[in-house]
């Protein structure tokens, strides 16, 4: 079977189609079926998928994402280079193609506990590790172009939506639900967050906050800031999950909410907001589904210590900090004016300065005078 010739254009036109959980599973059947083909031919089984890696990624100008380029690998099951991996792909189709008939859903960790044994009558295990059949989760995807919450698999959630949002969760009775009357955590967002799962019934707000921190989350709703402000609160705990990122995006594209993201002002900060903003090297296959490109940077800035008198409370740089800074100066994505200047400044000055710093002016400071001005005045790094 010789390798398919998958293009990025036709990956996005299917990409528009509502793939319903029969029709992936039909891929999956159909991907196997050639390679049952292949047996029945006496010719080597062939899995093909797209070849991940920083050679195959490709930043999209017109579009300002990261996407997943063209290039194909093939693995031979008759490659003994191969044939562990090739067998492991195919239990994890198997089994993702089981709980898309069933209507199960598996996190990673269970599809990985599930397929893992000893092969009979030998020492050789099926999985060693999980990052095995995640890799395997991650070809599959690619294979049968499709996203990971579509094979009904997910990963621990992590995030919380906080605001005046009525959702209704389809896949659990139904249930309906306004996110700013679950108390001050407001609602954990699900790994799983496609609108066949989670639907947006209303949604009264002007924007959208991304917020790096739970400290700086928690302290936003106890200011009471997305009434006054009259906004919804997304808080991703640190580098934003998957299903965070995708609830972000659906909401940008179906709702046309603006997104604002707040973070600390590092690079490791800016880089989580390149993520929510262009997609990740890694998930760069899923950049449409995921990233909002006309997402904007509110903070924090290095220039803030100066302009807010904030110079007691910066912290040191670590070296890891100055490498990451130096790495994103040659990002396509930053190569403007205003980030190359922020960039040059860490690397020269060797501070950094965390959202929590602006509790030294006063606890209300960043609810009351920031946030709020810096918004209304669209201070906004892009």
């Amino acid at each position: 079977m010789a390798p398919a010739k998958v293009t990025n254009k036709s990956r996005e036109q299917r990409r528009r189609v509502k793939s319903t959980p029969k029709e992936i599973a039909q891929r999956i059947k159909d991907m196997s079926k050639g390679i049952v083909g292949d047996i029945k031919k006496h010719t080597d089984p062939t899995f093909i998928t797209m070849q991940r890696g920083r050679s195959n990624v490709e930043f999209d100008e017109k579009k300002k994402i990261l996407q997943l380029g063209d290039k194909t690998t093939s693995r031979q099951f008759l490659n003994v280079a191969h044939a562990k991996k090739f067998m492991q792909t195919m239990l994890v189709s198997a089994k993702a193609h089981d709980y898309l008939q069933h209507n199960k859903t598996a996190a990673i960790r269970e599809i990985y506990y599930e397929l893992k044994h000893t092969i009979a009558n030998t020492k050789e295990n099926t999985f060693e590790d999980q990052t095995e059949s995640d890799g395997c989760i991650v070809d599959l995807e690619h294979s049968v172009d499709t996203i990971r919450e579509k094979l009904n698999l997910h990963a621990n959630p992590k995030g919380t939506l906080y605001g005046d949002i009525v959702l209704r969760d389809k896949m659990h009775h139904n249930d309906t639900f306004n996110c700013s009357k679950l108390g001050r955590g407001g609602w954990s967002v699900m790994s799983r967050i496609e609108p066949e799962e989670i639907e947006f019934k209303s949604v009264n707000a002007k924007y959208l906050l991304m917020i790096e921190t739970e400290a700086m989350y928690e302290r936003l709703v106890e200011e009471g800031f997305p009434r006054k402000n009259n906004c919804l609160l997304v808080s991703t705990g640190g580098q934003a999950a998957r299903g965070t990122r995708r609830l972000i995006a659906r909401l940008h594209q179906e709702k046309k909410l603006p997104v604002y993201c707040f973070t600390d002002g590092d690079p490791y900060g800016w880089y989580i907001y390149s993520v929510v903003k262009q997609g990740s090297m890694a998930l760069a296959a899923h950049s449409e589904f995921m990233a909002c490109p006309e997402a904007k940077f509110v903070g924090m800035t290095l220039d803030d210590i100066k302009t807010y008198g904030l110079e007691n409370v910066t912290e040191r740089m670590k070296d890891g900090d100055i490498k990451r800074a130096k790495e994103m100066m040659d990002y396509p994505w930053f190569q403007n004016a205003e980030w190359q200047e922020q960039l040059k400044k860490a690397i020269k000055d060797k501070v950094r300065i965390e959202q929590q710093a602006l509790a030294n002016k006063s606890l209300s400071f960043v609810a009351d005078e920031y946030l709020p001005k810096k918004i209304k005045r669209k201070e906004f790094l892009p």
